[in-house]
């Protein structure tokens, strides 16, 4: 049996997790049917019976890094479970190369489940408030946890590829991400209970 045959049973679960894989080690821009194609052993064409397009694709990898999100209990209060909603969230991104700039892209067009912002939208509607206003605070929390792991994975890539972002050691830029995030996500949970007062 020659190399086409041996590898014709790739399932789409280990297409994406292969896609994973290189996401993780190259980074989005380095992500390519055909890198893809050449870690399977497989022609690109053989992809597309799993993903018609590499939008679909990312798509998926979009929905599987979301999927890891866990906030833990939901015994807690509304605004404790904001937080830790967010700051699951946030890990999840994280855990992966460009994971904010790979869920952002394809929510912004639309693509992939709308997973991340539904979590969002159930723990702040939990609080009582109106629709509109749960809709809109949704949204904005997302957008803010979406920018602020961006700017810290852009942040880590220049580091890893040797340009100075600050004078600041990596610890304490990591103490101050922390506390930068905690306080935005404070400022909006904060801005609700005013509107709601």
């Amino acid at each position: 049996m020659g190399s086409e045959n041996r590898h014709r049973g790739h399932s789409r679960d280990e297409v994406a997790r292969a896609a994973m894989r290189i996401l993780d080690e190259y980074g989005l821009p380095d992500l390519t049917m055909r890198r893809l194609a050449a870690a399977l052993e497989v022609q690109p064409s053989a992809l597309y019976w799993h993903f018609p397009n590499k939008q679909s694709l990312l798509a998926e990898l979009s929905d599987r890094i979301v999927a890891e999100v866990d906030a833990g209990s939901t015994n807690a209060d509304w605004a404790a479970r904001v937080r830790a909603e967010s700051s699951a969230l946030r890990a999840a991104l994280l855990a992966h190369r460009d994971g904010a700039e790979l869920v952002g892209s394809t929510f912004a067009l639309g693509l992939g489940s709308r997973a991340a912002l539904d979590r969002l939208t159930a723990v702040i509607s939990a609080g009582g408030f109106d629709e509109e206003s749960v809709q809109r605070a949704a949204a904005v929390l997302l957008h803010f946890v979406l920018g602020h792991v961006l700017h810290e994975q852009q942040r880590q890539q220049y580091r890893d590829l040797g340009v100075q972002v600050s004078e600041t050691d990596d610890r304490a830029q990591g103490d101050a991400s922390d506390a930068e995030f905690a306080f935005g996500v404070a400022l909006l949970v904060e801005g609700l209970r005013a509107l709601d007062g």
